[in-house]
């Protein structure tokens, strides 16, 4: 059995339906993704914001590393965040 702590943990930023961010940290993106836009388990924030989309996702190896990653990327300011959005857009596209 594989430990949480060990698992591969994504950092994500959600586009809001208002126009906001929001970033996060969690295991399995779709899940999460669904848990966002459909129940009463995904945060508070979201909640009133649906529906919303993925702008970018950056996997980190563990989740002590993830929650690093998420504290520095939700100290950016908008545009920086927005930025690495467009960047993991573009990447996403040129992979398909």
């Amino acid at each position: 059995m594989i430990l949480d702590e060990q698992k591969p943990y994504t950092v994500y930023i959600l586009h809001c339906s208002d126009g906001t961010l929001y970033t996060g940290v969690c295991i399995d993106p779709a899940k999460r993704l669904h848990a966002h836009n459909r129940l009463q388990s995904g945060a508070k924030y979201t909640r009133t914001r649906r529906p919303v989309s993925y702008g970018y996702q950056e996997i980190c190896k563990n989740r002590s590393e993830a929650q690093k990653r998420e504290h520095y990327v939700r100290t950016l300011p908008r545009l920086d965040k927005l930025q690495l959005c467009s960047q993991w857009k573009k990447v996403k596209r040129d992979h398909e």
